[in-house]
């Protein structure tokens, strides 16, 4: 009998992926396509959903062709996308009404400080597990609906879908006008401030505090269940799920039990703990959000923490400083010193995320002395990922009363060794990066692979699970103290930087 394999496609901020996978867990093969960025405005930040819907019919083919197999030897298709981001298209031609709205578009900002400001974001959070801002998709579906012209009516008809990433992917995959699904998942759903957290339906008091009209919004399914067989791309395989992609880390790196936690380190970053069946509404600065929920069981809910610079700093160490040609070469150059000087570098460059959430934070270097080298500024760089890597985790611990035991990794820093190893020493908890590198994906296949009995239990999953590297912590613990004092005093000289009135610095 011929192997059989499972598909995931991972539709990110800036490329289109597909990887096929064994039944070990073990990647076998990868297409990769990026897209375009447009910035038409200083804040805004759109993407093409019909490029992207092209990337996807060349690179799961292409995937399918570097494995070596057929199409009947993929047995399901799983889904992984950037969450927030939205679009709109008109259901009888499958036109987008407009290019969609990115996660990091501040284009809405107006629309959520007046929600802010008219006393609506405590019973907002109660519903949802979210604050109103513009990271999330209802504020950007209310602004479409109210700057293209005619869209509200048209919509009010039933003639216009919304959709996150995998509901465009799904409908299009299934058919698009000739009778796709329109459907979600729970772990996305739950990133668009519409949904009761609780429920798992859409809530007709968020429907209306965002003038968004139900006919529009997809059906909510579980994140491992079939929602379709595809006619197009992988004709006759079966699309059996969708995770949000740090939501698929989690699942990827088989964190399946409260009080287990994975961060995925990227331009920026992202940290989730499992709290198991319990809606955890938090008062530190984390979003609650759905961790994932595999068919007829009880969904599984996450406090996320996200932390907006990480990668992106060591970028601007080398790309606006050019102290540094290539990436890797920040350990090094950080080697050159044993610590950092008392030098401590806040990377508020457009505010702070978790657990602050200060927009109008502006990122800072203090500590300089005579005695600072770029050795010194280098180490800084690396710290300011753990420091902030340590805020979101005691944030956690607060609301959650679930003391970490360990923290997995994933994501291209981690390669980073130097950062590793002070990242276990700060968080005073072991570090653990996986074989397979690829958490994002692995996830979605896994949770596909779940729903047609690929696998047949998430112990079989953990199974496939082995560890690269691990790190313990070294780190004496009054100096950890120390440090960290330090470091939450540096956070603190960064707010208020940017004032309501201002235009210009200061």
């Amino acid at each position: 009998m011929a192997e059989r394999y499972v598909a995931a496609v991972d539709q990110g901020t800036t490329s289109t992926r597909c990887i096929l996978f064994d039944q070990g867990g073990r990647l076998v093969s990868v297409a990769q396509r990026e897209h375009r960025q447009h910035y038409p405005q200083p804040g805004w930040v759109e993407h093409d959903a019909t490029e992207i819907w092209r990337n996807v019919q060349a690179v799961v083919p292409e995937a399918v062709r570097q494995a070596g197999v057929s199409v009947d030897q993929v047995v399901a298709l799983g889904i992984t996308n950037q969450r927030e981001t939205i679009v709109l298209w008109d259901r009888h031609t499958g036109v987008p009404v407009a290019r969609a709205i990115v996660w990091q578009d501040t284009r809405t900002d107006l629309i959520a400080s007046t929600l802010e400001e008219d006393g609506r974001s405590a019973g907002m959070r109660r519903t949802t597990g979210l604050p109103p801002t513009t990271y999330f998709s209802a504020p950007k579906v209310q602004w479409l609906l109210e700057n293209v012209r005619g869209l509200r009516e048209r919509a009010d008809r039933g003639d216009v879908l919304f959709g996150t990433m995998d509901t465009w992917l799904v409908w299009n995959l299934t058919g698009g006008p000739r009778g796709g699904r329109h459907v979600t998942d729970v772990t996305n759903a739950s990133r668009t401030l519409l949904m009761d957290i609780a429920t798992l339906e859409w809530d007709p008091g968020q429907l209306a505090a965002f003038g968004i009209p139900r006919v529009v919004l997809p059906e909510i399914r579980s994140s491992a269940e079939v929602y379709g067989t595809a006619s197009e791309v992988l004709p006759g395989v079966r699309i059996a799920a969708a995770l949000g992609d740090q939501q698929a880390a989690l699942f990827g790196q088989t964190c399946f039990d409260a009080g287990e936690a994975k961060c995925t380190y990227g331009t920026g970053s992202f940290l989730l703990l499992n709290t198991g069946a319990e809606v955890v509404t938090s008062s530190h600065g984390l979003l609650t959000t759905v961790a994932f929920h595999l068919g007829g069981e009880r969904p599984t809910y996450a406090l996320e923490g996200s932390i907006a610079i990480t990668g992106s700093l060591v970028q601007w160490f080398r790309d606006s400083l050019g102290l540094i040609r290539t990436a890797p070469e920040i350990e090094t150059l950080a080697r050159t010193v044993d610590d950092n000087g008392g030098c401590y570098i806040v990377p508020a460059f457009s505010g702070l995320f978790a657990p602050h959430w200060h927009s109008e934070a502006r990122g800072i270097i203090v500590g300089l002395t005579s005695f600072i080298t770029k050795g010194h500024l280098a180490r800084a760089v690396l710290e300011a990922t753990a420091w902030q890597t340590r805020e979101v985790l005691d944030a956690m611990d607060a609301d959650s009363g679930l003391a970490l035991t360990g923290l997995k990794v994933d994501g291209g820093m981690t390669s980073n060794n130097l950062l590793m190893q002070f990242l276990a020493d700060v968080l005073d908890v072991p570090v653990a990066r996986p074989m397979v590198s690829e958490t994002v994906s692995l996830g979605a296949a896994y949770a596909a692979g779940l729903a047609v009995g690929y696998w047949p239990d998430l112990q079989g999953l953990r199974r496939n699970w082995h560890r690269a590297g691990q790190w313990t912590p070294a780190m004496d613990p009054a100096t950890r103290a120390a440090e960290y004092d330090n470091w939450q005093r540096a956070v603190q000289r960064t707010f208020d930087w940017v004032r309501p009135a201002s235009h210009g610095p200061g």
